[in-house]
């Protein structure tokens, strides 16, 4: 028996993604065939999804159509098997594309810094081992390594840009996926920088390319801090001398950036991604 709260949340859900979807998210996932217009609709799939990982925290596609059937199957009776509600999951990548971006621009909290943002990037693992090869997601997907974890991952990496909040989680400004072994700065160039203008970017040291960024403070008027990378063949006594001042501002900016581990940490914990 599911509990009053939680039936009122599944009515919300169920308002909210059905009306998302008559207005845009079906323009994206729009079949040109016989089987146009579907009893189970896309909205059905789409709300028993969100719901099964947002109240019930499923995060297997079995175990979300097998909570469907028990304990939902008096809302939406027509549920199909789960081969087909898996199909349907994936046949609408488009569709959850559409409302993420809509979701994120429509609840962007209170406190958000928006001079002020985290860029860095999130491992997302299936397979793990220096000789193993992932079967998930192949075309995107390769081999990569991460050295915070120093660990050998096959799969994808999460890219995010976020809005700074004192004390607490950035809030997802930008997102994009890219293969496990591309580098983050190329990723920054490609997927963020174009959008990117009168503000700060905190960043890890994968970023740092002062001749990259220097133009982009003229023409674009941001920059990007990182923790200071040694020069290589440095002279020792220059690097001893500048020492005290480098370890400061390093620290200075792991600390602000520190959060967004956290929010990866919470997506991770809350949507079971890896």
């Amino acid at each position: 028996m599911i509990s009053k709260e939680k039936v009122l949340k599944l009515i919300s859900i169920y308002c909210y993604i059905n009306g998302m979807y008559g207005k845009s998210l079906k323009h994206t996932c729009q079949r040109l065939s016989n089987n146009a217009d579907p009893k189970f609709t896309d909205a059905e799939v789409m709300i028993i999804y969100l719901y099964a990982v947002g109240e019930e925290y499923l995060h297997k596609i079995k175990h979300i159509r097998s909570f469907a059937k028990n304990w939902l199957l008096s809302c939406f009776p027509l549920l199909p098997s789960y081969q087909e509600f898996n199909a349907r999951l994936n046949f609408l990548a488009s569709a959850w594309l559409a409302l993420a971006a809509k979701l994120l621009t429509a609840n962007i909290p209170d406190g958000c810094d928006f001079e002020n943002s985290i860029v860095n990037s999130f491992p997302i693992v299936t397979c793990k081992g220096r000789n193993r090869t992932g079967k998930v997601a192949c075309e995107i997907a390769d081999k990569g390594f991460c050295s915070i974890k120093n660990m050998y991952y096959y799969e994808l990496k999460l890219h995010l840009l976020g809005f700074r909040r004192k004390a607490t989680l950035p809030f997802p400004e930008m997102l994009a996926l890219s293969a496990a072994s591309e580098n983050g700065l190329k990723v920054f160039q490609t997927e963020f920088d174009p959008y990117i203008c009168n503000k700060t970017v905190f960043a890890d040291k994968i970023y740092n390319n002062s001749e990259f960024f220097a133009e982009k403070e003229n023409s674009q008027n941001y920059r990007i801090l990182t923790p200071v990378k040694h020069v290589k063949d440095e002279p020792e006594i220059i690097r001893q001398r500048e020492k005290a001042a480098n370890d400061l501002f390093s620290c200075a900016i792991s600390s602000v950036r520190q959060p967004v581990e956290s929010l990866f940490n919470w997506l991770n914990v809350k949507t079971g991604l890896q």
